[in-house]
């Protein structure tokens, strides 16, 4: 396997989706915080995904296209964020939804391979080189993604895991419609880390 044909393959699979539901473990570290997050992501082209989360149960991101709305379970108040302030990189949508080119968005891309039989493959998201350090995706040999991990600059890395891939499940756009909990209030903000 070489780096050209994983990215390749990766870009093949997700591009040729419509919709995606896969299970995500997300690990945060930096800032004096080590944060442990899972739940299902929904995933619909173009540009809309839902992060339900089960562990802290109640926090939700969605992304209806135009707009991202995050709400942590407490809270009176939710963000709302235009699509076009949020940073793909941080997430896994820009891969998910099939809108990269890995060998063309990278540079000083390396390829490895795992004990697991999976690949990784790193690099530096041109353009981003002053805020991120390493981006790597580790993916099976058909390109479905198993992880992805970004180490900032500063020293914070935010990796995901994902499991359960659905391809191309029944969806609607109102699944993307963010409904605040009674008493929450919509406000303009920055994403939260």
């Amino acid at each position: 396997m070489t780096a050209e044909t994983l990215a390749g393959r990766i870009d093949a699979h997700y591009n040729r989706l419509h919709s995606l539901e896969v299970h995500f473990l997300q690990t945060y570290e930096g800032m004096g915080m080590n944060r442990r997050e899972e739940g299902a992501l929904l995933l619909k082209k173009p540009g809309r995904m839902r992060w339900t989360y089960s562990q802290p149960d109640g926090k939700l991101f969605v992304l209806d296209g135009k707009d991202g709305y995050f709400y942590s379970p407490g809270q009176n108040e939710a963000q709302k964020v235009p699509a076009k302030d949020l940073d793909d990189m941080r997430s896994p949508l820009s891969l998910l939804l099939g809108h990269t080119q890995l060998m063309k968005q990278l540079s000083g891309i390396a390829l490895r391979t795992n004990a697991d039989g999976t690949w990784t493959l790193t690099g530096v998201p041109k353009g981003l080189e002053k805020r991120v350090s390493s981006f790597a995706v580790t993916a099976t040999a058909d390109g479905t993604i198993r992880e992805l991990r970004v180490e900032e600059t500063d020293g914070i890395v935010n990796g995901f895991r994902f499991s359960g891939e659905a391809a191309n499940v029944p969806v609607k756009d109102s699944d993307f419609a963010f409904i605040p909990p009674a008493g929450v209030h919509i406000v303009s903000g920055l994403p939260p880390v």
